[in-house]
């Protein structure tokens, strides 16, 4: 078993950026979004435990291990302060990460991020997680996304490139299954939520069939809402140059300064 979970390195700059895919996806689907900030930024896209190249790692079993497991892998690569963009189960996992070790993380975009709601169309992940061939993925892809997008060829090709790997495919299966046990998903709770002080940009597809984005309504006053509309979940593949601007001028933002209670300030 590998200790850290796969990543590709590529940019250059001052700031570094982590990308995290969302259940059933791999590092290459943040191609376009990568190239878009890559001469301003050092780059690190992963793949998730149990994806790709890291589906044998540490961080197996769930979202809270895979943030541990990414947040060990940041601190053997010796870097400081990240920015985290997390996708769906990406997005869970970034949010745990920041909740982990806030002072590493500092900015937070997620996209479509799971565990906002116990809601989820549990009968679509799990076609997705048992999707073979271009055209079961496709229409998978299809599915999960907004009525007039259409999946990217070099998104299908890297997913079914992944899920020939031999166990990829019952891997996908059997966290599909743990994930929406009684047809939910596990909610990070909102007193936690309310305690993140980086900039945090939360991005949702008005059309999104997979997380409602009603569960959106619910965040902290301070994070920041972003709406794509006509699209759906699948919003790396479906608004790449939105998405990068997005991650771009979250990036540019401060740290917001929480003021002490009251019983802090008077003793």
């Amino acid at each position: 078993m590998l200790p850290f979970p796969y990543a590709v390195e590529s940019g250059a700059g001052l700031k570094t950026i982590v990308f995290l895919h969302g259940f059933g996806g791999c590092s290459e689907i943040w191609r376009d979004v990568a190239l878009s900030l890559a001469t301003e930024a050092r780059i690190l896209t992963y793949d998730l435990p149990g994806h790709g190249h890291s589906l044998e790692c540490e961080g197996l079993g769930g979202a809270k291990p895979a943030a541990q497991a990414i947040l060990a892998d940041l601190a053997a690569r010796r870097l400081g302060r990240v920015h985290l963009v997390g996708h769906s189960m990406g997005g869970a996992i970034a949010t745990l990460m920041a909740l982990a070790d806030p002072d590493r993380v500092a900015s937070l975009t997620l996209l479509a991020p799971g565990g906002f709601g116990p809601e989820i169309n549990a009968g679509l992940l799990r076609r997705y997680a048992a999707a073979t061939g271009r055209r079961e993925v496709r229409a998978s892809l299809a599915a999960m996304s907004g009525p007039r997008s259409v999946p990217p060829d070099h998104v299908v090709d890297a997913l079914c490139r992944m899920r020939k790997q031999p166990g990829q495919l019952q891997a996908l299966i059997d966290m599909a299954a743990a994930m929406t046990r009684d047809d939910r998903q596990g909610v990070i709770p909102r007193a936690q939520l309310d305690t993140l002080d980086m900039p945090v940009m939360v991005v949702w597809g008005a059309e999104d069939p997979l997380l409602p984005v009603e569960q959106a309504e619910a965040l902290p006053s301070h994070f920041h809402l972003h709406h794509v509309l006509d699209a759906g979940h699948m919003l790396v593949e479906e608004a790449p140059g939105l998405i990068a601007e997005i991650v771009r001028r979250n990036t540019r933002r401060r740290r917001r300064r929480v003021r002490p209670s009251r019983d802090a300030a008077a003793s």
